[in-house]
């Protein structure tokens, strides 16, 4: 049993949001092994009464609370000192101080950053604690990828937060041990920015909790009778969430609802943004927080996933599958997931794709289960999350201890 130091950016419980699922998943696969000493924000006040559930679970536990509105002011000292927003927004003297401490009480064999900004509190540990780094995704191109949906002075804080992140990231991976992204897609992206890290990245893909997600007998449908519902989750404070919702509103379903006059389109998650909200009518309802997506995916008649802005595998669309829905998704989702329209993921890259695809669903209810079951199989095979996960525990054993500070100086 080895002292795992495990740094995340956002509280892993409960496991409702993508990151979240994400490193709820590897905390407890840290958990089955090693003594895990947890340190975490919390920027969500709906996360503090789940404290003490996260607690049972790692007893080791240290969080600190951001406000995002003041702590967002105070990451503007990134544009004075040429650092990063994201790496600014999270500096805090409280979590040093917490990890100097269990690095003087416990000897510590190893740090797991999840989310590249919190390796700037494991920094400090090296070489004597190696350090691990899952990005998850290359963030900095994502904001890259922001900056021409936005106009000026956000495109260009856009393109200089890209740019200032990338720096950070190569500097991050160039002292890590070994580096981890979602998919080799993602993998592949960096190792071309960061050409001198390239044999020190490598791919761990989500994974679904099956057992969970799946349809269940007598289930109760929260839709009325008689509509016809296409149902998108999410976090809906998240920008890409809101752009591929409002995409398929303002382009999708007028289109849709001339077809099928009893299309309704359910919008299902939680923090809907004022302009989330703003789409909410006879054909849009905006759930906000659920009690359980399950029934909103399993009585759903079709599975939307219009992501125009979107990196890695999509925890979303891996649920879905699990509860025997085909989804209709954008290329790139697709891809990362590596299923095709025999495994229930149907590609649209257009809106009028999205609608044709959409169509052939809600006129073949059958063909639709048929594909809905294929997708299950597909992601019983492909997405456990023990398995995927297990490829990190190579890199905490003694046998890469001569290697640990190898990317440390």
């Amino acid at each position: 049993m080895a002292n795992i130091l495990y740094l995340v950016h956002r509280m892993p419980y409960p496991p409702n949001k993508g990151d979240k699922v994400r490193s709820y998943h590897l905390l407890r696969h840290l958990m089955r092994d090693h003594r895990v000493f947890l340190g975490t924000f919390i920027d969500d006040p709906e996360d503090v009464a789940q404290v003490p559930a996260l607690q049972a679970i790692c007893p080791d536990l240290h969080i600190e609370r951001l406000n995002p509105r003041s702590t967002k002011l105070l990451s503007a000292r990134g544009l004075l000192t040429g650092r990063s927003l994201s790496e600014t927004y999270y500096r805090h003297a409280g979590m040093h101080r917490w990890v100097r401490q269990v690095q003087s009480q416990h000897k510590l064999d190893a740090t797991v950053v999840f989310s590249g900004v919190m390796a700037q509190f494991a920094i400090p540990l090296l070489p004597d604690v190696p350090m691990l780094v899952d990005f998850v995704d290359v963030d900095s191109s994502k904001w890259g990828q922001y900056a021409p949906e936005h106009r000026w002075p956000m495109s260009w804080l856009y393109r200089r937060e890209g740019a200032r992140l990338l720096a950070f990231e190569r500097e991050v991976a160039r002292r890590a041990r070994q580096s981890f992204f979602v998919t080799p897609n993602e993998t592949a992206l960096f190792q071309s920015l960061a050409p001198e890290v390239a044999d020190r990245v490598s791919a761990i893909s989500n994974g679904v909790n099956a057992e969970y997600f799946s349809p269940q007998a007598g289930s109760r449908s929260p839709f009325i009778d008689g509509e016809v519902p296409v149902v998108f989750t999410g976090a809906m404070d998240y920008w890409p969430n809101v752009d591929g919702v409002c995409w398929f509103v303002e382009q999708m379903l007028p289109l849709l609802t001339q077809r099928w006059p009893q299309l309704r389109f359910y919008i299902v998650g939680r923090n809907p943004t004022a302009q989330v909200k703003a789409l909410a009518g006879p054909q849009v309802v905006v759930t906000g927080t659920v009690p359980d997506v399950r029934g909103y995916l399993q009585h759903a008649a079709a599975v939307v996933a219009p992501l125009r802005v979107a990196r890695g595998i999509q925890n979303k669309i891996l649920e879905a599958m699990a509860m025997e829905k085909p989804v209709v998704t954008v290329p790139s989702c697709a891809d990362a997931i590596g299923a095709g329209f025999e495994f229930g993921v149907v590609r649209a890259a257009t809106a009028s794709e999205f609608v044709q695809a959409l169509d052939l669903l809600l006129q073949s209810p059958d063909k639709a289960s048929e594909l809905g079951h294929a997708a299950r199989q597909f992601v019983l095979k492909h997405f456990s999350w023990e398995a995927h996960l297990s490829a990190l525990d190579v890199w905490l054993t003694p046998a890469h201890a001569a290697v640990a500070g190898e990317g440390s100086s």
